[in-house]
């Protein structure tokens, strides 16, 4: 069975057990979902309301939006999980046999690539959390703030499945690339789901 499809329980059971997967990337990627859904449910509150009708084809849009990378950061949950496997075999080879260092280079290269996919979505749906806090239902701005604190933590935790791969790898100038955009979405969207949060906070407590 595929994680996605465990209930709550049974993935949060996975999660805390000594298996290798789920882990840190599989997590991240389910609550970026999380977080884009609430970003769905400001939608859905917003659209057919008289009081928004002049912001409802643009709210329509970017629930679209928001439905696809929802889709795809499900999708990523198990991927992590997959690109991940060959990572923890290699880490089983004894380290005197043969090609084991490509062995390891390639899979640490693969064990990348689901969670930066994970960051560059988050990245992706912080956009439209910002848009669905301005233009969306003022009686769910609250859930629009909690949807960017959210894939602020997941894009943030995200990261640091990047960072420890790269870490290892032998190929600096790949790793230099990884870490450089990894880096460069860390510092734009987690500002901006930052200030996102902030002015959600402004208008539910000051």
């Amino acid at each position: 069975m595929a994680f996605i499809d465990e209930s709550c329980a049974g993935f949060v059971g996975a999660l805390a057990s000594k298996d290798a997967i789920p882990g840190g990337g599989g997590a991240s990627a389910l609550v970026g979902a999380i977080g884009t859904a609430l970003g769905l449910m400001v939608g859905n509150l917003t659209v057919g309301k008289k009081k928004y009708a002049d912001v409802e084809t643009d709210i329509i849009g970017y629930m679209d939006s928001a439905s696809a990378l929802q889709t795809e950061l499900l999708r990523l949950v198990d991927e992590d999980a997959a690109v991940f496997e060959p990572l923890s075999k290699a880490y089983g080879i004894q380290k005197e046999s043969p090609g084991r260092a490509q062995i390891m280079e390639d899979a640490l290269k693969l064990a990348c690539t689901a969670p930066m996919d994970t960051m560059r979505a988050c990245a992706n749906a912080i956009d439209l959390l910002e848009e669905f806090a301005n233009k969306g239902s003022v009686i769910a701005v609250s859930d629009a703030g909690a949807g960017a604190a959210f894939l602020r933590a997941a894009i943030i935790s995200a990261s640091f499945n990047v960072f420890i791969n790269t870490k290892s790898m032998t190929d600096r100038e790949s790793a230099g690339r990884i870490n450089s955009e990894a880096n460069a979405l860390l510092e734009e969207y987690g500002a901006k789901a930052g200030d996102i949060v902030a002015g959600v906070y402004g208008k539910v407590c000051g």
